[in-house]
């Protein structure tokens, strides 16, 4: 019997256990995904916290940039007054159809908005500071919730992916995302003052689930601007994972000063250190939500 035993426990050190990753769950390899037959209809997705600087703009960049270079047609919605997501793409903000003329109705046809980035198959409705009058002129309009998906409608048969960069709040601005979206990813930096506000945003979205998009999904949670030489990162995850468990995605995007400085150059990251690791993280998060079936 012993021998035996031996024999099992030589066996069973020649397996491969996958090793943990900073979720606390074993890392799984994402397969590259396939090459699509065809384009569209667009699955819309909002990225969404009412904190701001949590990594929003950064993973509608990166994230828009990954999945175009798996073949993904993609358009990226600036929805943020502030413009980062247009100036991180390196597009023109001013003197040109934006989102806030489509909203407005002085533009009628979304195609005059959409701008190609560098980036092939990944292009882009660009915003600017007049998007902050948007809610006090919207105010009084009838189904004043949906004026976005009425708008993305026009195009969303053209693309796989829509990504809506909601500016750091709960009002008008970003109902409209979460009314027109079909799931809503949450970049939440690992930090305990992000933490405390995912309660509110995940109830927020379970109102307008409930009153007006029953279609609206929560597609998972992203820790960003993870450390894990802190304790408090380490934490903090932990217990985002506790609370929110498969929610959570197993990619985690780490701190690094690679992000500014490529906002800066107006070329996502997959451009501009193709071979970093924060790189290779988005990339893996567009394997993630491929195969999880969120995305095509």
């Amino acid at each position: 019997m012993t021998a035996k035993r031996n024999r099992s426990a030589e066996q069973l050190t020649g397996i491969d256990v996958p090793a943990n990753g900073p979720t606390g769950r074993p890392l799984r390899p994402f397969a590259e995904p396939k090459p699509l037959g065809s384009h569209g209809p667009a699955r819309i997705i909002a990225l969404c916290n009412q904190k701001g600087g949590v990594g929003k703009t950064t993973t509608a960049i990166s994230l828009g940039a990954s999945l175009a270079g798996y073949g993904r047609r993609v358009l990226a919605i600036d929805f943020d007054p502030q413009g980062a997501l247009s100036a991180g793409l390196g597009v023109a903000m001013h003197d040109v159809a934006n989102i806030y003329d489509l909203m407005l109705g002085t533009v009628k046809d979304a195609h005059e908005a959409i701008q190609e980035t560098s980036t092939p198959n990944l292009d882009i409705i660009p915003a600017n500071i007049d998007l902050s009058a948007a809610e006090v002129h919207l105010v009084n309009e009838v189904a004043r919730e949906q004026i976005l998906a009425r708008v993305l409608r026009q195009v969303s048969g053209e693309y796989d992916v829509i990504l809506i960069d909601c500016q750091p709040s709960l009002g008008l601005l970003t109902v409209n995302a979460l009314t027109a979206a079909h799931g809503v990813l949450i970049p939440l930096e690992c930090e305990f003052f992000a933490l405390r506000g995912v309660a509110l945003l995940v109830e927020t979205i379970d109102k307008v689930k409930d009153r007006l998009n029953p279609a609206l999904d929560l597609d998972g949670i992203l820790a960003t601007m993870y450390d894990s030489r802190t304790l408090h990162s380490r934490e903090v995850l932990e217990r985002v994972v506790e609370t929110f468990g498969d929610k959570v995605f197993e990619t985690v995007i780490g701190r690094t000063v690679k992000f500014p400085d490529a906002s800066v150059s107006g070329t996502p990251i997959t451009q501009f250190a193709p071979d970093h690791q924060a790189a290779e993280a988005y990339r893996q998060l567009a394997r993630e939500l491929i195969s999880r079936g969120a995305i095509a």
